[in-house]
């Protein structure tokens, strides 16, 4: 009876051993709230990362499994956020979606030691002033976002009055202020400069003041939904006024708001990752799932991509490891290769602009 009971004790650690382990990761970002369809794009990404990581048979012999959290855009939901992770044991974070919310929450990966990449915060202060060395992001900045959005606008609207209107949020402000610092670096001259509250649902007071001030371009540093209202309710009152803004309209939930109204929507976002050979296969499963492959899909994909590789070259999930890996690598993900600088900014080609046409954006002809 001894003999059985060692056996079986012996079978049960070798079950619960380094061969049945599991990697614990997690994204996150606003599952729920006005920003919903982004939290969608990530979590899509995530999860068919995993999958396809697991497939491949994980990261040094260990599975990984996602948690998935929603901090709704809020950076104390980010914080708590954030905490939760901790206590799971995560390693690793993909997010968050929101600046205001990854500048907070990244506090509290880098005491935990848990690697952050975000897929979508793009504020400055994000890598400029991380609180550790294991703060990174794969897309852009709103410095870069803001001088090709600010050439654009003194190069092909000369002759038209533009507005600058943002969220007071760290996302829509920030990039606001660096687009309209590089359009008078450029010589033009604001005819206007507004706040407007996030949430609400009519903007015809903001609109009444830009048509009396005969405004021909409004630039909008906030979110599609927003954007998307401020639009409809231009073309209610019969102006021809160009809304042009950033990433955050690259949802198709932008056209579902506007309608015929969004038509000639201009944006800036990166180079489009579902146009890229080597994502399509990722893109492929997306869409056989039933789940969406635009904006911040790839973007999370990549980040997790990056990570994973990391770990794989440091041969260990240990924080001090895959940062030196993150600090020293490239890395081949579905953006292409890249790489990350000395501040955990990417280096990858910067932003372009895009056209929204018949319920869909594209580059700009």
């Amino acid at each position: 009876m001894k003999k059985v009971l060692l056996a079986g004790a012996a079978l049960g650690l070798l079950m619960s051993g380094p061969a049945w382990a599991e990697i614990k990761i997690a994204v996150a970002g606003p599952m729920t709230g006005q920003y919903a369809s982004f939290g969608a794009q990530m979590q899509g990404g995530a999860e068919q990362a995993v999958a396809d990581i697991n497939e491949a048979g994980g990261i040094n012999g260990e599975m990984l499994s996602l948690s998935v959290g929603d901090d709704a855009c809020d950076p104390k939901q980010a914080v708590a956020v954030a905490n939760q992770m901790a206590g799971e044991g995560v390693v690793f974070m993909a997010g968050h979606f929101c600046s205001g919310s990854s500048i907070p929450a990244s506090a509290v990966y880098a005491e935990e030691g848990i690697v952050q990449i975000s897929p979508a915060s793009t504020n400055p202060k994000f890598t400029d002033e991380r609180p550790g060395p294991g703060v990174y992001r794969v897309c852009g900045r709103d410095d870069q976002q803001g001088e090709v959005a600010g050439k654009f606008l003194t190069d092909n609207f000369a002759d038209k009055k533009v507005a600058f209107v943002h969220d007071k949020t760290a996302y829509g402000k920030g990039l606001a202020d660096a687009t309209m610092a590089a359009y008078e670096a450029n010589g033009g001259s604001p005819a206007l400069y507004e706040a407007y509250t996030a949430g609400e649902k009519d903007y015809t007071a903001l609109v009444s003041k830009l048509k009396a001030e005969g405004i021909g371009v409004l630039y909008v540093g906030g979110y599609h939904t927003e954007a998307g209202l401020m639009a409809r309710q231009m073309r209610e009152q019969g102006m021809d006024t160009v809304l042009v803004s950033g990433d955050a309209l690259v949802t198709d939930e932008y056209w579902a708001i506007t309608g015929d109204a969004g038509q000639g929507t201009l944006m800036t976002f990166s180079p489009d990752p579902r146009k890229n050979e080597i994502a399509k296969p990722v893109v492929d499963k997306l869409l056989a799932a039933g789940k969406t492959a635009e904006g911040y899909a790839l973007y999370t994909y990549a980040a997790i991509q990056a990570w994973a590789q990391a770990a794989s070259a440091a041969g260990s999930t240990d924080y001090d490891a895959v940062v030196a890996a993150l600090n020293d690598g490239s890395f081949d993900t579905v953006l292409g290769s890249l790489s990350f600088d000395g501040k955990g900014d990417v280096t990858l080609p910067g932003y372009v602009f895009y056209e929204w046409k018949d319920g869909k954006y594209d580059y700009l002809q």
